[in-house]
């Protein structure tokens, strides 16, 4: 056999040429050489290359050369496995089997031959790393899988059926860590395994009775026995139980709830980390699946988890320490910029994150790493940058393992070893791939350092000298060194500032935190006195920042984000300074902290179809029975969403105008998605409601906004004024098992929004929701259909709720539906009206609300002497200020769109008023000035609701947009002359 191999080097051909020499000898001795056609082509191409690399494959083929033809069955060496099929030639393989000695000896035949195969089809470049790994795993899952059921039948027929005490028959579960959970196992890997079994109980049918778990230690006994032990046919995975509770001193085996109890009251950091990779591979899947969703919270905290990386860099700062005592720099695995610390980086992420974003509870790394990019907690480089490098270092590890099947991650420090790893990996010699095996460790040394190094050893961003405030922390100073402290570095009441650094030391929370927490405190709060010298107004940020160190401080999690994040820290401040209101919502909810991560997303909030499509993703990752959950997510959105508003304003890259559209876009995107939730919820107790002519509804229902909400125009803390109706069949029944009329049924649907609305969770409630423009008021129902909304609005409705429906719109739900609204509310709003009639209800409503709303200054009028700085001015209720303004367009909609239907196409007042100038109804000045007015006031409101004020100011402001209004509501709107009639 002629050996063609272009890369291959003249160090290697000695080798090839005894492996090539052998082979040939072994088919003779088995009187095969004449059959060596039947191998194929492709296979006599291959064989020198594979041989070449493995001396495994060499010695493997030597002593079976049976094993080619084997191997050859189905095309096997050449395609890869079909789902199933590993499991399906190892059940085949152990068929028969009479004895626990068989059932070793044939599990490692079957692992010899597979080793051939994915070796033959790895060092060939037929699979990719991930078939490589897959195979390796389906290969582990079905070995433990295998054995298991064949020794539990076999122990149960000696020793008796193991049942819990209500008598249900117990399996064992095998829970596999580490790469073997993540079906990422390497050519030579051991295998981790934790054993469990459901409920404590005994055996049945046995000679004498013995405890489950002295039953399944005996069944795992044999199980690790018959994976591991020895034999003159080798072994099938090293198994190592060390990841168990209490290591090697341990029980081989516990029960779920010794399981749970152990990691909730003392399971360490590097426990969490190794089971985020948990995966059930023998015995009890159902079971497995419920032991899995107990231990969940111990993995996955509900809270940004930044402790995680804390202890992540002690592992790896453990594992460098070994690295450096045992000589690895040259290890791909534990080196630095190696295979580690790429699972470093993204274990990080699912440890911090992981609990509140499900998108990361997987498992393979490098599906974890494109979800990494996919929600923006990586950029997309950085993470193209991983995978590639990732990719690299695991060919090599397989390339280092395939030579001799040996449990090795080093570099070979020979010239032939050397020689063989460079031809393996396709490069010309040894210096190329070494090139490029340092850049790519490199890569990930960088990205690794971004994410797990030490704050205060990040170059990029300089951190105050917060050493400096660590005597002043710890009261290693007295008053008057303290007073001088503070004063130099820039508070302007030192005295103050002592007095609620001393409060905050003497809290019960404080005082009550445990020894980790207090650490963690003891090392933040030097960090935040130094950055909050910075800002401008010092005394400002330490007073508003301080309730929220409070109330996080049994939750030490949020300080160590803001430790290991600087930049977030310092956001933090100037937000806080800014405006009271925020540093309020920041301290009733911490876990919006994690929107301060990234500065530039924080100043930037999302389009419209943006919002709507990051809501459904985040809910679409949740189980649809997990409504805590999905009520949890819908109230994160909504305050991390609001806070990247209040900071735009605040930081002036979002107008007025901009910050009620957004925050009106937040309260659509969570009304559109809380209607399906509830719609889902309701279909599926009940089945869907019909139409009047029997067919069925797909969602049949909208969600109506009136006032702020319709008009675009929401504010911070703003309720919502709704209306529920719906185009279904009130009295035909649903058509599901638990049937209801179709008007319990609309009338339970619009429940269950205001509940998921109005509902208080530990995140607090979605919004306020106000009912009372529905048809009746409180006293109606609370879901209309469209008929008898309609028959209302015609006929029984005051001029103030058609007033109302100036500013109502369809936010969520049937689009359908949404037309025939629009249809309904241009018919009634766009009737023939006797203005002076018009005219004096309108007024009357507007007085009736300056007499109970306003201040005193509408009580004294509306002269120029009324506006002065003693008396306050309510941006809102007094004359000349919003409702005014609001008024005037009302009147002018309800008066004039019978004529100019083009008044209708708008709810927000802005837009009213230019189709009103637009139709010649109102002169281009008086709609510039109204509008500008408007705006004004509105921006006024806003700024005093960020610092936490009424919506008032001192009356000698604004004097000019005041008397502009006045002068144009009493020329559209005079007082008019009494109604005859009445």
């Amino acid at each position: 056999m002629a050996i063609s191999l272009p890369l291959l080097p003249d160090l290697l051909r000695p080798s090839l040429e005894h492996h090539l020499a052998q082979w040939r000898a072994a088919l003779e001795a088995a009187g095969l050489a004449e059959r060596a056609d039947e191998l194929g082509t492709e296979f006599e191409q291959q064989l020198p290359q594979v041989l070449a690399g493995s001396d495994y494959v060499a010695e493997q083929l030597r002593r079976d050369p049976q094993l080619a033809w084997q191997l050859q069955e189905e095309q096997r060496l050449h395609r890869p496995l079909q789902e199933g099929e590993m499991r399906r030639l190892l059940q085949q393989a152990l068929a028969g089997l009479a004895s626990e000695e068989e059932l070793a000896q044939r599990l490692r035949r079957f692992r010899q031959a597979q080793q051939v195969r994915i070796i033959w089809r790895d060092l060939t470049r037929q699979a990719p790393l991930a078939e490589t790994t897959r195979d390796l795993s389906d290969m582990a899952d079905a070995c433990i899988d295998e054995a298991y059921q064949w020794l539990y039948v076999q122990t149960c027929a000696s020793l008796g059926e193991p049942r819990s005490a209500a008598g249900k028959p117990q399996h064992m579960v095998v829970l596999g860590m580490g790469k073997l959970g993540a079906f990422e196992l390497n050519l030579s890997s051991d295998i981790d395994l934790i054993f469990a079994y459901p409920e404590p109980g005994e055996t049945q049918g046995g000679r004498r009775s013995l405890s489950n778990q002295e039953f399944f230690i005996r069944v795992g006994q044999k199980l690790i026995k018959a994976l591991d032990a020895h034999t003159v046919d080798g072994f099938v995975f090293r198994v190592d139980m060390r990841l168990r509770p209490y290591g090697d001193s341990g029980a081989l085996v516990f029960s779920f709830d010794a399981l749970e109890q152990y990691y909730q009251s003392q399971g360490r950091d590097w426990e969490r980390y190794a089971m985020i990779k948990a995966r059930v591979v023998a015995g009890d899947q159902a079971a497995g699946a419920e032991l899995q969703a107990m231990l969940k919270p111990f993995v996955y905290r509900r809270y940004l988890d930044f402790a995680a990386i804390d202890a992540l860099r002690s592992l790896k700062q453990m594992i460098q320490r070994e690295v450096q005592r045992k000589g690895l720099q040259d290890n791909v695995k534990l080196g630095s910029g190696g295979i580690r610390e790429v699972e470093f980086i993204g274990q990080a992420f699912q440890l911090i994150h992981g609990g509140r974003d499900r998108a990361l509870q997987q498992r393979p790394i490098l599906s974890v790493l494109q979800t990494l990019a996919a929600n923006d907690y990586l950029p997309a480089a950085a993470v193209e940058e991983l995978t590639a490098a990732y990719c690299f270092l695991r060919d090599t590890e397989h390339a280092l393992q395939a030579v001799d099947d040996r449990q090795t991650q080093m570099l070979p420090t020979d010239t032939q070893g050397q020689a063989r790893i460079a031809f393996m990996l396709g490069f010309a010699d040894w210096a190329a791939f070494r090139q490029r095996l340092d850049q790519e460790r490199a890569t990930v040394a960088r990205h690794f350092a971004g994410v797990i190094a030490d704050p205060d050893e990040d170059e990029a961003e300089p951190v105050a000298p917060h050493s400096d405030w660590l005597p002043l922390w710890e009261g290693t100073l007295d008053e008057a060194q303290a007073l001088e402290q503070l004063s130099a570095a820039g508070f302007t009441d030192a005295a103050a500032a002592w007095r609620r650094l001393g409060s905050l030391q003497a809290s019960g929370r404080v005082k009550a935190m445990q020894r980790v927490g207090r650490e963690r405190l003891d090392g933040f709060m030097p960090r935040l006195l130094a950055m909050a010298c910075e800002q401008d107004n010092a005394d400002l940020a330490l007073e508003r920042v301080l309730p929220l160190i409070e109330a996080v401080a049994r939750r030490s999690a949020y300080l160590v984000l803001l430790t290991e994040n600087p930049g977030a820290l310092r956001e933090l401040l100037v937000l806080c300074a800014a405006s009271p209101w925020i540093a309020e919502q920041i301290t009733r909810y911490p876990v919006v902290l994690d929107e301060l991560l990234n500065a530039g997303r924080l100043y930037r909030p999302p389009e419209p179809d943006e919002l709507a499509d990051e809501l459904r993703q985040q809910l679409l990752r949740i189980p649809e029975d997990d409504l805590e959950q999905q009520m949890e997510t819908l109230r994160y959105f909504k305050r991390a969403h609001v806070l990247r508003v209040a900071a735009s304003e605040i930081g002036g890259t979002l107008p007025l105008m901009k910050v009620s559209d957004y925050l009106t876009w937040i309260a659509e995107a969570i009304l559109q998605q809380v209607l399906k939730l509830a719609w889902r919820e309701m279909v599926s107790r009940h089945g869907q409601p019909a139409r009047a002519d029997g067919s069925r509804c797909e969602l049949d229902f909208i969600v109506v906004g009136y006032g702020k909400v319709g008009g675009i125009e929401l504010g911070h803390g703003s309720d919502l004024d709704l209306v529920f109706i719906h185009d279904g069949d009130p009295h035909s029944e649903t058509d599901g098992a638990r049937a209801i009329e179709g008007s319990k049924f609309f009338t339970r649907l619009g429940q269950r929004i205001i509940h998921m609305l109005n509902t208080q969770t530990v995140s607090g409630a979605l919004y306020e929701v106000d009912m009372r423009l529905r048809p009746s008021g409180d006293s109606g129902l609370l879901v209309s259909s469209l008929a008898s909304f309609a028959r209302y609005q015609r006929e029984e409705a005051w001029t103030w709720e058609h007033q109302a429906l100036v500013r109502a719109r369809a936010l969520a739900g049937c689009s359908k539906l949404t037309e025939g609204f629009a249809a309904l509310r241009a018919e009634v709003l766009g009737a023939q009206r006797d203005e002076s009639a018009l005219a004096r209800e309108v007024t009357g409503m507007r007085q009736k609300m300056r007499d109970n709303l306003g201040t005193s200054a509408t009580a004294a009028g509306t002269t120029a002497d009324a506006f002065t700085a003693e008396r306050l001015f309510d941006l809102k209720q007094d004359a000349g200020g919003i409702v005014d303004i609001e008024f005037m367009v009302q009147y002018a909609v309800l008066a004039w769109s019978c004529r100019y239907p083009e008044l209708l196409r708008f709810t927000d007042n802005i837009r009213i008023l230019d189709e009103l100038h637009n139709a010649g109804l109102i002169a281009g000045e008086d709609v510039h000035r109204l509008q500008e007015a408007y705006k004004a006031y509105r921006a006024a409101a806003h700024r005093l609701a960020l610092q936490k004020q009424p919506g008032k100011v001192s009356g000698d402001q604004f004097h000019d947009f005041r008397h502009g209004v006045i002068k144009l509501w009493q020329q559209m709107l005079p007082t008019p002359e009494p109604d005859p009639a009445a």
